[in-house]
Parts: C-alpha cells; sequence; structure tokens
C-alpha cells in the first residue's frame, strides 16, 4: 500500500491509518474479498498493531470490512443482488432528499458547482480514489441541503457499503467521462427547476453504474 509522502498526515496514528485503510479500499489498491494483513500493513505504514485494529473496527461498522474469526479482517464482498439492494434503496432515499432539498431553495447549486469542478479535476488527472472522494462530496452537498440529517446518515451507510465498488467503475476511463455528462445533466435540470428531470437523471446515474459492475464482477461475484 503506498503511502506518498506529499500526502498531509493527520494529527493521529488512527485517523492516518483510517485514511490510508479507506483510500486503498476505494481506489482498488486492496480489493474486496482480500485479506488485511495487520503485521505487514503496521509495519509498511509505521504504527502499532493498536491504531489499526481501533481504524478495522471503525471500517467494520461502515461496512466497509469484514471479521472473521481466526482468520482476521478482508475487505468487505458483496453478491450482485446484494449491490442491486443497496442501489434500489439509495434510489427511494435520495429520491426525497433531492426534492426536500430543492424545496429549501436554490442556494445549494453553486457548491454544488464547486463540488463538480472538484470531481472533473480529479478524474482529468485519473486519480480514481480521489475522484471517488469528490464524486461522493457533489452527491453529499445536494443531500444535506435537504436538512434531513437522519436521512443522510441512512444514505451515508449505503454509500459506505459499496465504497470498495466504486473504485472499479471509476478506474475505467469511459465511466469517469460518463459520471461528468451525467453529473453536468443533473446540475442543468436542478439549475432549469426541473427536478423531477433531476430525479430521473440520478436514477440512470446509478442504473449505468450498477450494470457496469454487473458487466465487471460477473453473476458469481461476491457469492
Amino acid at each position: 500500500m503506498t503511502t506518498p509522502a506529499s500526502r498531509r498526515r493527520p494529527p493521529t496514528a488512527q485517523q492516518f491509518v483510517l485514511e490510508e485503510l479507506r483510500r486503498a479500499i476505494t481506489s482498488g489498491e486492496i480489493r474486496p474479498g482480500m485479506p488485511i494483513r495487520q503485521d505487514a500493513l503496521a509495519e509498511q505504514l509505521g504504527v502499532s498493531r493498536v491504531p489499526l485494529r481501533e481504524a478495522l473496527k471503525t471500517l467494520e461498522g461502515q461496512s466497509l470490512v469484514v471479521h472473521h474469526a481466526h482468520r482476521g479482517y478482508f475487505v468487505a464482498e458483496l453478491s450482485l443482488a446484494e449491490l442491486r439492494e443497496v442501489y434500489r434503496i439509495r434510489e427511494i432515499l435520495e429520491a426525497e432528499a433531492v426534492r426536500e432539498a430543492m424545496r429549501a431553495g436554490g442556494a445549494v447549486l453553486d457548491a454544488l458547482e464547486e463540488a463538480q469542478g472538484e470531481v472533473e479535476a480529479q478524474a482529468a488527472a485519473a486519480d480514481v480514489a480521489a475522484m471517488a472522494a469528490a464524486n461522493r462530496r457533489f452527491h453529499f452537498v445536494l443531500f444535506e441541503a435537504s436538512g434531513m440529517t437522519r436521512l443522510v446518515r441512512l444514505i451515508a451507510t449505503l454509500w459506505d457499503a459499496t465504497d470498495a465498488y466504486r473504485s472499479l467503475y471509476y478506474a475505467d476511463s469511459i465511466s469517469r467521462e460518463h459520471v461528468l455528462v451525467e453529473h453536468r445533466a443533473v446540475l442543468d435540470a436542478l439549475r432549469e427547476g426541473r427536478t423531477e428531470d433531476a430525479v430521473r437523471l440520478l436514477d440512470g446515474h446509478r442504473e449505468h453504474a450498477v450494470a457496469a459492475l454487473e458487466g465487471l464482477l460477473g453473476e458469481g461475484a461476491g457469492a
């Protein structure tokens, strides 16, 4: 697992390990189903096992890793059926968040435009982990504008569960381009007050991601 010196190190060892593990998972460096070798990882990161264990417990709570007795921690795997279920639930919850955000007014649109600029910058750099993080900010700027904090937390939990798979989608340059085009279409619809069109566009945005993952993983993935 690479740890570029140019990245600012967080103030505590646990935060540092948590960020490095999340980055490795969301970038695809550690893929679903792969074991997390704690001794090797602690040595590589220059930390003790204590902050590493705490970071793993946090990621377990976010459904990014799982612990198997006598075997240790692994990056969580989902079957295609589970992926489809997660995305279906997201469709239902996120539609309500978008509608409520737009009822609250259009002040969110400038922040959304700024977030999209970061998505485009990271896509141009082909930085998968950074684009995944920027993409998440883009969507959550919109969701959080709903003011429905419990709803946003539920949506965040669903996003956490599929973070390890998002990198597979963003690793493909055509998929990255699709994301940019689809985001722009959503922004245009919202600026024109076409909330239901934006909801439908976001539904299509998710469907394209699921279809791409089905093609990449095959029907036996995560079984």
